[in-house]
C-alpha cells in the first residue's frame, strides 16, 4: 500500500519509500487490506493544502513526516460510500482550515488507487455521470419558460447548472428525488454549515443561500410538476436553504392543495426536527418520508456542532416519534467522521435513540469539515474507538430492522407502489 501525495504543482505521485497511512480522529493508523475498495467511479483525488504526508517508513518500520514540498493527498468519496479513515498527514500551518469537504485516505495498491472505504448503497441514482447536462439544459429552459414567474424554478437553475446539484437537476428532469427548498432562516447554527458562514469563521460556504419566502403557488407548482409517477419523491430542506420547518405554514398549505389534486409519489422532509410543533403539523398534513440530520445522539457533541436555538436534542427525538407512530418513513442523515463516530459512547448513544425512536433507515453522511477544527470544537472522547468498519457491523447486529444506507428511498411493501 503506497503512501500518495501532491508535489507543489498539485501533480500526485505514489512512493516506494512509504507506505500510506490514515487517521482515526487525532490518531495516525495503519490501513487494513480490508477496509480498501478500488477507487470508485465518480471519486476525486486532491491536494491538501497546508499539510505534510505522514507515511510507514518501508526501511526502517518507522512513521515519519514527508518532506516539506509533498503535500498530502485524500479523496471525496461520490454518496454511496462511507468513509472509514481520513488522510494521514500533519498540519504545516495551523491557522489553515481546510475546505469544507469529506477527506478520505487513498493508497497505490496493485496498479490502482484504493481508498479506506465501504459501499453502504447503491450509487447509481446519484452518479453525476447519469446526468445528461444537455438534456437538463434543454428542461430547465422548458419549464422556467412555462413558469416564468416562479422564484423557485429559477433558483433551482442556477442550483442544478452552476453547482450540479443533482437533487435540483432531478426536479428539472422530473426524476427520483426532486428539490423544493421554502426556508431563507434556520434555528440552528451548524459549525459545517454549506450555505451560510460567519465572515469570520474560517470556513468560506461553497454554495448560496436562498434569499426569499416563495409563495405557496411557487411550491405547488413544483410539487405537482415533479410529482407525476408514483415513485417520485419531492423533498423540503435542502443544502441551499436553511431549515424548512420554520415555513411550516407554507408547506402545510401546499401539501394539502397538492394531497387534493394527486396521490401519486412522495414527499419528504429533510429537517433537524428541533421545531416539535411545526413537525407534527407537518406530519399531519400527509408527509411520508422524513429524514433528521444528526451527528450524535449525545447532547454535549449535538450541542457543540448544531448550536440549536430554541429546542434542544430530546426536541429532535419527540419529533422522530411520533413521526414513526403516524406511519411515517423516518430516517437519520448521520454525519460520521472516524474517531469520533466510532467511539463507544457514541454507538451506545445512537443505538438506544434508534430504538426509542422507531427509525427505518440510518443514512451515512461524510461529514465535510476541516478535521483539527471538527476535533477542537467537540468533546473527547470516553471510552474505546472501534473503527467504521466494527462499528457497521455493530449497527446492524444491534438494529436488525433498521436499514444502513445513504439515500433516501420509499417504504417497502407496505408503501403505496
Amino acid at each position: 500500500m503506497k503512501l500518495v501525495y501532491a508535489d507543489e504543482k498539485g501533480q500526485v505521485f505514489d512512493s516506494e519509500k512509504w507506505i500510506g497511512l490514515g487517521r482515526s480522529g487525532d490518531m495516525i493508523v495503519e490501513l487494513l487490506e480490508d477496509e480498501l475498495i478500488p477507487l470508485p467511479e465518480g471519486a476525486t483525488l486532491v491536494g491538501l493544502p497546508h499539510t505534510r504526508p505522514i507515511g510507514l517508513n518501508v526501511r526502517t518500520g518507522q512513521m515519519e513526516k514527508l518532506p516539506e514540498n509533498m503535500q498530502a493527498v485524500g479523496a471525496l468519496l461520490p454518496q454511496g460510500y462511507t468513509r472509514l479513515a481520513i488522510p494521514g498527514y500533519v498540519k504545516t500551518d495551523k491557522t489553515q482550515k481546510l475546505p469544507l469537504f469529506g477527506y478520505t485516505a487513498v493508497v497505490w495498491k496493485d496498479g490502482e488507487f484504493y481508498v479506506a472505504a465501504s459501499k453502504s448503497d447503491d450509487p447509481q441514482r446519484w452518479n453525476p455521470l447519469n446526468c445528461d447536462r444537455r438534456e437538463l439544459r434543454v428542461q430547465v429552459d422548458r419549464l422556467l419558460a412555462k413558469y416564468p414567474d416562479n422564484r423557485l424554478y429559477r433558483h433551482l437553475s442556477n442550483c442544478a447548472l452552476g453547482y450540479e446539484c443533482l437533487t435540483a437537476a432531478n426536479t428539472f428532469l422530473q426524476r427520483w428525488e426532486g428539490a423544493v427548498p421554502v426556508s431563507y432562516s434556520c434555528n440552528a447554527g451548524c459549525f459545517g454549515c454549506i450555505s451560510e458562514q460567519p465572515d469570520d469563521s474560517g470556513f468560506p460556504a461553497p454554495q448560496t443561500r436562498m434569499n426569499f419566502r416563495p409563495t405557496v403557488d411557487e411550491v405547488e407548482q413544483i410539487m405537482l410538476e415533479h410529482l407525476q409517477t408514483p415513485d417520485a419523491i419531492i423533498s423540503f430542506g435542502q443544502g441551499c436553504e436553511g431549515e424548512p420547518s420554520t415555513q411550516a405554514a407554507i408547506i402545510v398549505e401546499a401539501m394539502r392543495r397538492v394531497r387534493s389534486k394527486t396521490s401519486n409519489g412522495y414527499i419528504n422532509i429533510n429537517t433537524n426536527a428541533g421545531l416539535t410543533d411545526h413537525i407534527r403539523a407537518i406530519v399531519d398534513a400527509g408527509l411520508d418520508l422524513m429524514r433528521v440530520s444528526t451527528i450524535s445522539a449525545m447532547d454535549d457533541h449535538y450541542n457543540a456542532y448544531y448550536k440549536p436555538r430554541g429546542y434542544s436534542l430530546a426536541n429532535v427525538e419527540r419529533s422522530l416519534r411520533y413521526a414513526a407512530d403516524k406511519g411515517v418513513y423516518t430516517s437519520i442523515n448521520y454525519l460520521v467522521f472516524p474517531g469520533v463516530t466510532d467511539r463507544e459512547e457514541e454507538m451506545e448513544a445512537m443505538i438506544g435513540f434508534a430504538r426509542r425512536t422507531g427509525l427505518r433507515l440510518i443514512q451515512m453522511r461524510n461529514l465535510n469539515i476541516d478535521p483539527e477544527s471538527y476535533l477542537e470544537l467537540i468533546p473527547p472522547p470516553q471510552g474505546e474507538v472501534y473503527g467504521m468498519k466494527q462499528m457497521l457491523d455493530i449497527f446492524r447486529e444491534e438494529l436488525p430492522d433498521v436499514v444502513i444506507g445513504s439515500y433516501t428511498r420509499v417504504p417497502p411493501a407496505a408503501g403505496k407502489v
